[in-house]
Protein backbone atom coordinates (compact mmCIF):
# COMPACT_ATOMS: atom_id res chain seq x y z
CA UNK A 1 0.00 0.00 0.00
CA UNK A 2 2.91 2.32 0.70
CA UNK A 3 4.29 1.90 -2.83
CA UNK A 4 0.96 2.84 -4.37
CA UNK A 5 0.63 5.96 -2.21
CA UNK A 6 4.21 6.95 -2.94
CA UNK A 7 3.54 6.80 -6.68
CA UNK A 8 0.31 8.76 -6.26
CA UNK A 9 1.88 11.55 -4.20
CA UNK A 10 1.58 15.19 -5.25
CA UNK A 11 4.84 16.30 -6.88
CA UNK A 12 6.47 18.19 -9.75
CA UNK A 13 7.49 15.56 -12.27
CA UNK A 14 11.09 16.42 -13.13
CA UNK A 15 11.76 13.39 -15.38
CA UNK A 16 9.05 14.64 -17.75
CA UNK A 17 10.37 18.21 -17.63
CA UNK A 18 13.94 17.10 -18.35
CA UNK A 19 12.99 14.90 -21.31
CA UNK A 20 10.82 17.55 -22.95
CA UNK A 21 13.37 20.28 -22.23
CA UNK A 22 16.19 18.28 -23.83
CA UNK A 23 14.04 17.49 -26.85
CA UNK A 24 13.15 21.17 -27.30
CA UNK A 25 16.79 22.28 -27.10
CA UNK A 26 17.70 19.71 -29.71
CA UNK A 27 14.86 21.07 -31.83
CA UNK A 28 16.61 24.44 -32.09
CA UNK A 29 19.72 22.71 -33.43
CA UNK A 30 17.65 20.66 -35.89
CA UNK A 31 15.86 23.78 -37.20
CA UNK A 32 19.24 25.49 -37.57
CA UNK A 33 20.62 22.56 -39.60
CA UNK A 34 17.48 22.48 -41.77
CA UNK A 35 17.80 26.18 -42.61
CA UNK A 36 21.56 26.05 -43.32
CA UNK A 37 22.19 27.77 -46.68
CA UNK A 38 25.05 27.52 -49.22
CA UNK A 39 26.10 31.15 -48.63
CA UNK A 40 26.56 30.62 -44.87
CA UNK A 41 29.86 31.85 -43.40
CA UNK A 42 29.23 30.70 -39.83
CA UNK A 43 31.84 28.52 -38.13
CA UNK A 44 30.22 27.80 -34.77
CA UNK A 45 26.80 26.56 -33.68
CA UNK A 46 25.99 29.92 -32.09
CA UNK A 47 26.90 31.71 -35.32
CA UNK A 48 24.69 29.32 -37.32
CA UNK A 49 21.79 30.00 -34.97
CA UNK A 50 22.16 33.77 -35.26
CA UNK A 51 22.30 33.45 -39.06
CA UNK A 52 19.00 31.58 -39.19
CA UNK A 53 15.88 33.66 -38.61
CA UNK A 54 13.86 30.48 -38.05
CA UNK A 55 16.31 29.20 -35.43
CA UNK A 56 16.27 32.56 -33.66
CA UNK A 57 12.49 32.56 -33.56
CA UNK A 58 12.52 28.99 -32.28
CA UNK A 59 14.86 30.14 -29.50
CA UNK A 60 12.36 32.88 -28.66
CA UNK A 61 9.51 30.35 -28.53
CA UNK A 62 11.66 28.12 -26.33
CA UNK A 63 12.43 30.98 -23.94
CA UNK A 64 8.70 31.55 -23.54
CA UNK A 65 8.14 27.86 -22.74
CA UNK A 66 9.14 28.02 -19.02
CA UNK A 67 6.76 30.96 -18.54
CA UNK A 68 3.87 29.07 -20.19
CA UNK A 69 4.55 25.90 -18.19
CA UNK A 70 4.98 27.78 -14.89
CA UNK A 71 1.75 29.75 -15.30
CA UNK A 72 -0.36 26.73 -16.24
CA UNK A 73 1.07 24.45 -13.57
CA UNK A 74 0.39 27.03 -10.85
CA UNK A 75 -3.17 28.02 -11.77
CA UNK A 76 -5.44 26.81 -8.95
CA UNK A 77 -6.81 23.43 -9.93
CA UNK A 78 -10.45 24.30 -9.24
CA UNK A 79 -10.21 27.39 -11.47
CA UNK A 80 -9.18 25.30 -14.47
CA UNK A 81 -12.26 23.14 -14.01
CA UNK A 82 -14.51 26.13 -13.40
CA UNK A 83 -13.49 28.08 -16.51
CA UNK A 84 -13.08 25.14 -18.89
CA UNK A 85 -16.24 25.93 -20.87
CA UNK A 86 -15.23 29.58 -21.27
CA UNK A 87 -11.82 28.52 -22.63
CA UNK A 88 -13.57 26.15 -25.03
CA UNK A 89 -15.86 28.93 -26.32
CA UNK A 90 -12.98 31.41 -26.73
CA UNK A 91 -10.86 28.87 -28.63
CA UNK A 92 -13.77 28.00 -30.94
CA UNK A 93 -14.45 31.69 -31.65
CA UNK A 94 -10.77 32.25 -32.44
CA UNK A 95 -10.75 29.35 -34.92
CA UNK A 96 -13.93 30.68 -36.53
CA UNK A 97 -12.41 34.17 -36.80
CA UNK A 98 -9.33 32.76 -38.50
CA UNK A 99 -11.50 30.82 -40.95
CA UNK A 100 -13.25 34.04 -41.91
CA UNK A 101 -10.02 36.04 -42.23
CA UNK A 102 -6.84 35.47 -44.19
CA UNK A 103 -5.67 32.50 -46.25
CA UNK A 104 -2.20 30.92 -46.32
CA UNK A 105 -1.14 28.07 -48.61
CA UNK A 106 -4.78 27.49 -49.53
CA UNK A 107 -5.63 26.79 -45.89
CA UNK A 108 -7.44 29.22 -43.59
CA UNK A 109 -5.48 28.24 -40.53
CA UNK A 110 -3.25 31.20 -39.63
CA UNK A 111 -3.99 34.74 -38.57
CA UNK A 112 -1.53 37.64 -38.31
CA UNK A 113 -0.61 39.03 -34.92
CA UNK A 114 2.46 41.33 -34.87
CA UNK A 115 5.90 41.75 -36.46
CA UNK A 116 5.12 39.30 -39.22
CA UNK A 117 4.28 36.55 -36.74
CA UNK A 118 1.17 34.44 -37.14
CA UNK A 119 -0.76 32.12 -34.85
CA UNK A 120 -2.59 28.89 -35.63
CA UNK A 121 -5.70 28.79 -33.40
CA UNK A 122 -6.48 25.17 -34.28
CA UNK A 123 -3.47 24.27 -32.13
CA UNK A 124 -4.88 26.03 -29.08
CA UNK A 125 -8.30 24.44 -29.42
CA UNK A 126 -6.70 21.03 -28.87
CA UNK A 127 -6.05 21.90 -25.22
CA UNK A 128 -9.55 23.36 -24.85
CA UNK A 129 -11.03 20.16 -26.26
CA UNK A 130 -8.98 18.05 -23.85
CA UNK A 131 -10.24 20.08 -20.88
CA UNK A 132 -13.92 20.14 -21.91
CA UNK A 133 -13.91 16.42 -22.72
CA UNK A 134 -12.20 15.57 -19.43
CA UNK A 135 -14.83 17.58 -17.59
CA UNK A 136 -17.74 15.87 -19.32
CA UNK A 137 -16.33 12.34 -19.10
CA UNK A 138 -15.35 12.65 -15.43
CA UNK A 139 -18.87 13.39 -14.15
CA UNK A 140 -19.94 9.74 -14.21
CA UNK A 141 -18.26 6.40 -13.66
CA UNK A 142 -19.78 5.22 -16.97
CA UNK A 143 -20.13 8.37 -19.13
CA UNK A 144 -22.32 8.79 -22.22
CA UNK A 145 -24.77 6.25 -20.81
CA UNK A 146 -27.79 8.47 -21.60
CA UNK A 147 -28.83 9.93 -25.00
CA UNK A 148 -28.70 13.45 -23.57
CA UNK A 149 -25.08 13.14 -22.45
CA UNK A 150 -24.13 11.56 -25.77
CA UNK A 151 -25.59 14.28 -27.98
CA UNK A 152 -24.29 17.04 -25.71
CA UNK A 153 -20.75 15.74 -26.11
CA UNK A 154 -21.14 15.16 -29.85
CA UNK A 155 -22.32 18.77 -30.31
CA UNK A 156 -19.30 20.10 -28.45
CA UNK A 157 -17.04 18.06 -30.71
CA UNK A 158 -18.92 18.81 -33.93
CA UNK A 159 -18.85 22.62 -33.80
CA UNK A 160 -15.06 23.16 -33.74
CA UNK A 161 -14.54 20.06 -35.90
CA UNK A 162 -16.74 21.47 -38.67
CA UNK A 163 -14.90 24.82 -38.60
CA UNK A 164 -11.48 23.14 -38.66
CA UNK A 165 -12.50 20.89 -41.56
CA UNK A 166 -13.92 23.83 -43.51
CA UNK A 167 -10.68 25.76 -43.01
CA UNK A 168 -8.72 22.91 -44.60
CA UNK A 169 -6.96 21.66 -41.47
CA UNK A 170 -7.62 17.96 -41.81
CA UNK A 171 -4.52 17.07 -39.79
CA UNK A 172 -5.64 18.95 -36.68
CA UNK A 173 -9.09 17.41 -36.94
CA UNK A 174 -7.63 13.89 -37.07
CA UNK A 175 -5.52 14.66 -33.98
CA UNK A 176 -8.62 15.79 -32.08
CA UNK A 177 -10.58 12.70 -33.13
CA UNK A 178 -7.73 10.46 -32.00
CA UNK A 179 -7.19 11.88 -28.52
CA UNK A 180 -10.95 12.10 -27.96
CA UNK A 181 -11.23 8.39 -28.73
CA UNK A 182 -8.34 7.62 -26.37
CA UNK A 183 -9.93 9.67 -23.58
CA UNK A 184 -13.26 7.90 -24.07
CA UNK A 185 -11.52 4.54 -23.86
CA UNK A 186 -9.83 5.41 -20.56
CA UNK A 187 -13.02 6.95 -19.13
CA UNK A 188 -14.83 3.61 -19.29
CA UNK A 189 -17.22 4.48 -22.14
CA UNK A 190 -19.28 1.49 -23.29
CA UNK A 191 -17.29 -0.55 -25.81
CA UNK A 192 -20.26 -1.03 -28.13
CA UNK A 193 -20.70 2.74 -28.28
CA UNK A 194 -16.99 3.20 -29.01
CA UNK A 195 -17.13 0.73 -31.89
CA UNK A 196 -20.28 2.37 -33.27
CA UNK A 197 -18.69 5.83 -33.22
CA UNK A 198 -15.55 4.47 -34.89
CA UNK A 199 -17.59 2.82 -37.64
CA UNK A 200 -19.59 6.01 -38.24
CA UNK A 201 -16.41 8.12 -38.43
CA UNK A 202 -14.77 5.74 -40.90
CA UNK A 203 -17.89 5.60 -43.09
CA UNK A 204 -18.19 9.40 -43.12
CA UNK A 205 -14.55 9.82 -44.17
CA UNK A 206 -14.85 7.17 -46.90
CA UNK A 207 -18.09 8.73 -48.15
CA UNK A 208 -16.56 12.20 -48.21
CA UNK A 209 -13.53 11.22 -50.23
CA UNK A 210 -15.47 8.86 -52.49
CA UNK A 211 -17.81 11.73 -53.31
CA UNK A 212 -14.86 14.00 -54.09
CA UNK A 213 -13.43 11.40 -56.46
CA UNK A 214 -16.81 10.82 -58.14
CA UNK A 215 -17.35 14.55 -58.64
CA UNK A 216 -13.75 15.01 -59.81
CA UNK A 217 -13.11 17.69 -57.19
CA UNK A 218 -9.55 19.03 -57.22
CA UNK A 219 -8.54 19.11 -53.55
CA UNK A 220 -4.98 19.01 -52.18
CA UNK A 221 -6.02 16.69 -49.33
CA UNK A 222 -7.42 14.16 -51.77
CA UNK A 223 -4.34 14.39 -53.98
CA UNK A 224 -2.08 13.69 -50.99
CA UNK A 225 -4.03 10.57 -50.09
CA UNK A 226 -4.00 9.31 -53.69
CA UNK A 227 -0.27 10.05 -53.89
CA UNK A 228 0.28 7.99 -50.73
CA UNK A 229 -1.50 4.93 -52.14
CA UNK A 230 -0.16 5.31 -55.70
CA UNK A 231 3.02 7.45 -55.63
CA UNK A 232 4.19 6.12 -59.00
CA UNK A 233 0.89 6.91 -60.70
CA UNK A 234 0.40 10.32 -59.09
CA UNK A 235 1.65 13.61 -60.54
CA UNK A 236 5.22 14.41 -59.56
CA UNK A 237 4.22 17.44 -57.46
CA UNK A 238 1.83 15.44 -55.26
CA UNK A 239 4.37 12.73 -54.36
CA UNK A 240 7.49 14.92 -54.54
CA UNK A 241 7.74 15.86 -50.86
CA UNK A 242 7.23 12.28 -49.67
CA UNK A 243 9.76 10.84 -52.13
CA UNK A 244 12.38 13.49 -51.32
CA UNK A 245 11.89 12.92 -47.59
CA UNK A 246 12.51 9.17 -47.88
CA UNK A 247 15.59 9.80 -50.02
CA UNK A 248 16.96 12.33 -47.52
CA UNK A 249 16.46 10.04 -44.52
CA UNK A 250 18.05 7.14 -46.38
CA UNK A 251 21.11 9.22 -47.28
CA UNK A 252 21.97 9.50 -43.58
CA UNK A 253 22.75 5.80 -43.24
CA UNK A 254 23.56 4.48 -39.79
CA UNK A 255 25.28 7.46 -38.17
CA UNK A 256 24.37 10.37 -40.49
CA UNK A 257 26.51 12.69 -42.60
CA UNK A 258 26.91 15.28 -39.85
CA UNK A 259 25.64 18.81 -39.34
CA UNK A 260 26.17 21.83 -41.61
CA UNK A 261 27.65 19.77 -44.46
CA UNK A 262 28.12 21.58 -47.77
CA UNK A 263 26.10 19.98 -50.54
CA UNK A 264 23.76 18.16 -48.17
CA UNK A 265 20.12 17.74 -49.13
CA UNK A 266 19.11 19.91 -46.19
CA UNK A 267 21.36 22.72 -47.35
CA UNK A 268 20.11 22.51 -50.94
CA UNK A 269 16.46 22.40 -49.79
CA UNK A 270 15.68 19.04 -51.41
CA UNK A 271 12.75 18.59 -48.99
CA UNK A 272 10.30 21.51 -48.86
CA UNK A 273 9.42 22.64 -45.32
CA UNK A 274 12.17 20.49 -43.81
CA UNK A 275 12.41 22.86 -40.83
CA UNK A 276 8.68 22.49 -40.00
CA UNK A 277 6.61 19.41 -40.79
CA UNK A 278 9.53 17.47 -42.30
CA UNK A 279 12.15 18.16 -39.63
CA UNK A 280 12.55 14.39 -39.14
CA UNK A 281 14.04 14.14 -42.65
CA UNK A 282 16.76 16.60 -41.61
CA UNK A 283 17.42 14.59 -38.44
CA UNK A 284 17.69 11.39 -40.48
CA UNK A 285 20.22 12.89 -42.86
CA UNK A 286 22.36 14.61 -40.22
CA UNK A 287 22.28 12.02 -37.42
CA UNK A 288 21.28 8.85 -39.27
CA UNK A 289 19.41 5.81 -38.02
CA UNK A 290 20.98 6.08 -34.56
CA UNK A 291 19.87 9.68 -34.13
CA UNK A 292 16.34 8.90 -35.34
CA UNK A 293 16.15 5.92 -33.00
CA UNK A 294 17.16 8.03 -30.00
CA UNK A 295 14.47 10.60 -30.85
CA UNK A 296 11.83 7.88 -31.14
CA UNK A 297 12.92 6.36 -27.81
CA UNK A 298 12.67 9.74 -26.07
CA UNK A 299 9.15 10.19 -27.41
CA UNK A 300 8.28 6.69 -26.24
CA UNK A 301 9.64 7.47 -22.78
CA UNK A 302 7.51 10.66 -22.63
CA UNK A 303 4.35 8.77 -23.59
CA UNK A 304 5.04 5.97 -21.10
CA UNK A 305 5.81 8.50 -18.37
CA UNK A 306 2.46 10.22 -18.95
CA UNK A 307 0.69 6.86 -18.86
CA UNK A 308 2.44 6.13 -15.57
CA UNK A 309 1.37 9.49 -14.13
CA UNK A 310 -2.20 8.97 -15.33
CA UNK A 311 -2.39 5.50 -13.78
CA UNK A 312 -1.56 6.85 -10.34
CA UNK A 313 -3.79 9.92 -10.57
CA UNK A 314 -6.91 9.16 -8.57
CA UNK A 315 -8.88 12.23 -9.69
CA UNK A 316 -10.69 11.10 -12.85
CA UNK A 317 -10.70 14.62 -14.34
CA UNK A 318 -6.94 14.93 -13.82
CA UNK A 319 -6.31 11.44 -15.14
CA UNK A 320 -8.22 12.22 -18.35
CA UNK A 321 -6.33 15.51 -18.82
CA UNK A 322 -3.04 13.61 -18.75
CA UNK A 323 -4.42 10.95 -21.11
CA UNK A 324 -5.64 13.65 -23.51
CA UNK A 325 -2.24 15.36 -23.65
CA UNK A 326 -0.56 12.00 -24.08
CA UNK A 327 -2.92 11.06 -26.93
CA UNK A 328 -2.33 14.40 -28.65
CA UNK A 329 1.46 14.00 -28.55
CA UNK A 330 1.32 10.32 -29.51
CA UNK A 331 -0.64 10.90 -32.70
CA UNK A 332 1.51 13.89 -33.68
CA UNK A 333 4.65 11.75 -33.39
CA UNK A 334 3.15 8.70 -35.10
CA UNK A 335 1.68 10.63 -38.03
CA UNK A 336 4.62 13.00 -38.56
CA UNK A 337 7.33 10.34 -38.52
CA UNK A 338 5.10 8.04 -40.55
CA UNK A 339 4.56 10.59 -43.31
CA UNK A 340 8.28 11.43 -43.56
CA UNK A 341 8.97 7.72 -44.05
CA UNK A 342 6.17 7.30 -46.58
CA UNK A 343 4.16 5.12 -44.19
CA UNK A 344 1.34 7.63 -43.65
CA UNK A 345 -0.35 10.24 -45.87
CA UNK A 346 0.99 13.80 -45.65
CA UNK A 347 -1.28 15.84 -43.38
CA UNK A 348 0.84 18.82 -42.33
CA UNK A 349 1.15 17.75 -38.68
CA UNK A 350 4.33 19.07 -36.95
CA UNK A 351 6.67 16.98 -34.83
CA UNK A 352 6.21 18.03 -31.16
CA UNK A 353 9.02 20.11 -29.62
CA UNK A 354 11.20 19.72 -32.75
CA UNK A 355 9.36 21.32 -35.67
CA UNK A 356 9.56 25.08 -36.10
CA UNK A 357 6.42 26.89 -35.01
CA UNK A 358 5.30 29.01 -32.08
CA UNK A 359 1.67 27.87 -31.95
CA UNK A 360 2.55 24.20 -31.79
CA UNK A 361 5.32 24.82 -29.25
CA UNK A 362 2.91 26.85 -27.10
CA UNK A 363 0.27 24.11 -27.27
CA UNK A 364 2.72 21.34 -26.41
CA UNK A 365 4.21 23.30 -23.52
CA UNK A 366 0.70 24.18 -22.40
CA UNK A 367 -0.08 20.47 -22.36
CA UNK A 368 3.01 19.87 -20.22
CA UNK A 369 1.86 22.61 -17.86
CA UNK A 370 -1.56 20.97 -17.49
CA UNK A 371 0.01 17.58 -16.77
CA UNK A 372 2.27 19.10 -14.11
CA UNK A 373 -0.70 20.95 -12.63
CA UNK A 374 -2.48 17.63 -12.19
CA UNK A 375 0.50 15.91 -10.58
CA UNK A 376 0.95 18.85 -8.18
CA UNK A 377 -2.70 18.68 -7.10
CA UNK A 378 -3.19 14.97 -6.62
CA UNK A 379 -5.49 13.79 -3.86
CA UNK A 380 -4.69 10.54 -2.05
CA UNK A 381 -8.13 8.95 -2.19
CA UNK A 382 -9.37 5.55 -3.24
CA UNK A 383 -8.66 4.87 -6.88
CA UNK A 384 -10.99 5.21 -9.84
CA UNK A 385 -11.58 1.83 -11.45
CA UNK A 386 -11.60 1.07 -15.19
CA UNK A 387 -10.27 -1.93 -17.11
CA UNK A 388 -7.69 0.41 -18.66
CA UNK A 389 -6.17 1.68 -15.39
CA UNK A 390 -6.14 -1.69 -13.66
CA UNK A 391 -7.28 -0.13 -10.40
CA UNK A 392 -9.69 -1.70 -7.95
CA UNK A 393 -12.07 0.43 -5.99
CA UNK A 394 -14.39 3.33 -6.75
CA UNK A 395 -13.37 6.84 -7.70
CA UNK A 396 -14.26 9.74 -5.48
CA UNK A 397 -12.76 13.23 -5.58
CA UNK A 398 -12.01 15.34 -2.53
CA UNK A 399 -11.59 19.07 -2.99
CA UNK A 400 -8.58 20.56 -1.19
CA UNK A 401 -9.45 22.17 2.15
CA UNK A 402 -10.00 25.93 2.12
CA UNK A 403 -7.64 27.70 4.44
CA UNK A 404 -9.17 30.38 6.67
Amino acid sequence: MYAENRRARAHTDWPLIIMIGALSLFGVIAVCVATFTPDSTAESLLAHITESSSALRQCFFLLLAPLIVTVLMNIPYHLIKRFTFILYVLATVLVAFTWLSNRAEGVKAWTDVIWGLTIQPSEFIKLAMILILAQDLSKEDSPLSTPGDFWKLMLRLAVPAAIILASGETGSLIVIIFFCAVMMWFSNVNMRLMLTLTAIAVLLIITLYAGMIALDIDDYRLRRILAFFNPDLSPLDDAYQMNQSKMTIGSGGLTGIGTFVDGSMSQLNYVPADWTDFIFATIGEAWGFIGCSIIVLVYLAIVLRMLYLARYTTDKYGMLVIIGVMGMLLFHVFENIGMTLGLMPITGIPLPFLSYGGSNMTTNMGGLGLVLNVTRNRNLVSAYSTPQTGYAGKFRYQSPPIKP
